[in-house]
């Protein structure tokens, strides 16, 4: 699947719109003109953002660039997953922002955003907080609390860059391979042996060709890769019935040890840890 330009609808005198989508089993790689700030909250989901792919736990408060192209963060998700996702105007930051000198850390913000940009800690509360009021409030009041959004984001400290390049479209109008080809083909196999000779072969790529590709489209190589799907899809099992050890077998690993040690690479913790902290926030939650 090549990557498809979004066509965003705005309703008359609305500068942004804010909305909540659903698209689980849909593998939309897309970009669009349009700047976007996406909140999502599901136990594990994988972000792909630009030439970035990593993984999120709980929720993820995302700021992207116009023309970056982007994968809808609730693919492949089995579990519980919602989103807000709101969307400037295409002109939004030439012809409001740029204009204003108040604004000048907000023209900066969206203007660095290309880099795709992960909010954290206080800061994402905070946001999100004013995301679900800016569905109460009339256009004008909405306007002004989508500007205090910006700035509060603009002043924020805890956020961290996704790409350290510019990966615009620009940068992918040559991508001539299937990208949601190679996501299926990892998601139908990743709990058993994905075989990087068999996806080259699938893409029409020798599998040198294949590698290389693979490694400049997303910074990672194809095992790489896989590991760290293995991983995300571990971390949804494991605040289920399953005890650890079903898990490391369901997700495709043959040793306990490299999974509890790939595991921690990953996410900083083991099992035993992700397990036990997640499942107390539920208990205290309940």
């Amino acid at each position: 699947m090549k990557i498809q330009k979004e066509i965003i609808e705005f309703e008359n005198g609305k500068s942004f719109k804010l909305f909540s989508p659903s698209l689980k089993n849909c593998f939309f790689w897309h970009h669009h003109p349009e700047i976007e700030l996406v909140y999502v909250e599901a136990v594990s989901g994988i972000r792909h953002v630009g030439k970035d792919i990593s993984g999120f736990t709980e929720s993820d408060l995302l700021l992207i660039g116009s023309n970056v192209p982007h994968l809808n963060f609730d693919y492949g998700i089995q579990t519980g997953c919602w989103q807000m996702v709101l969307q400037m105007r295409e002109d939004f930051l030439q012809n409001m922002i740029v204009p204003v000198p108040e604004f000048e850390k907000i023209r900066l913000l969206l203007e660095r955003s290309y880099l795709g940009l992960s909010f954290y800690g206080e800061t994402k509360k905070l946001v999100v907080e004013k995301l679900h009021f800016l569905r109460k409030k009339n256009s004008l009041d909405a306007l002004l609390g989508l500007l205090e959004i910006l700035q509060i984001l603009a002043e924020s400290k805890e956020v961290k860059e996704l790409n350290s390049e510019d990966t615009r479209i620009k940068w992918f109008l040559n991508d001539k391979i299937r990208m949601g080809t190679i996501y299926d083909y990892i998601h139908g196999n990743y709990d058993r042996r994905p075989n990087v000779n068999e996806i080259a072969k699938i893409v029409s790529l020798s599998t040198p060709a294949f590698c290389r590709y693979f490694k400049k489209q997303t910074n990672m190589t194809f095992t790489d890769f896989v590991n760290n799907y293995r991983i995300n899809q571990a971390r949804i099992f494991l605040l289920k019935e399953s005890s650890i050890t079903e898990v490391c077998f369901m997700v495709g690993f043959e040793s306990l040890s490299y999974f509890n040690k790939l595991f921690k690479k990953y996410v900083g913790e083991t099992p035993s840890e992700f397990r036990k902290r997640h499942l107390d926030k539920i208990d205290i939650i309940g």
